[in-house]
């Protein structure tokens, strides 16, 4: 089924809206938590959408660099994937276990950096913080088995 939502503004390059892309974000936009690029290829296939492995990981890394989706690394330093609800800087807590993401705010986290950057005559400076453990349901089941 095509996607019937208007395609999403890019704040930077300008980019051609192909059938892939748009299936892409379609796929993006069916998910709460963050994705691997490989595991988004899959479910792209299976939902009849030939885009090909090479054209999703491009895809994912121009709407990373407009700010469309968060990349974070995983727990094995894989780049995954998630479409960005907050239209401003945030941080992440993530489960180790199932990947559920949280997204937060840190405002002693920003002014540590901006005072740690200043401190050391640094400018344009960009950081990202990212706080893994076990969600609540992992840890129930975890302390259940």
């Amino acid at each position: 089924m095509p996607p019937t939502a208007e395609p999403v503004v890019r704040k930077g390059s300008e980019q051609r809206v192909t059938k892939q892309r748009l299936a892409v974000s379609a796929a993006l936009d069916t998910l709460d938590d963050f994705v691997s690029t490989q595991e988004l290829h899959r479910r792209l296939h299976e939902t009849g959408n030939a885009v090909s492995l090479a054209t999703t990981y491009r895809i994912l890394q121009s709407m990373s660099e407009d700010g469309l989706v968060d990349v974070l690394r995983n727990g094995e330093g894989e780049a995954v994937y998630r479409r960005c609800d907050a239209p401003h800087h945030h941080h992440h807590l993530l489960c180790r276990n199932c990947g559920r993401a949280v997204e937060i705010e840190a405002p002693a986290v920003e002014k540590w950096a901006a005072r740690i950057a200043d401190e050391h005559g640094y400018t344009e400076v960009a950081h990202t913080v990212e706080i893994y453990g076990l969600c609540p349901a992992c840890t129930a089941e975890q302390t259940a088995g």
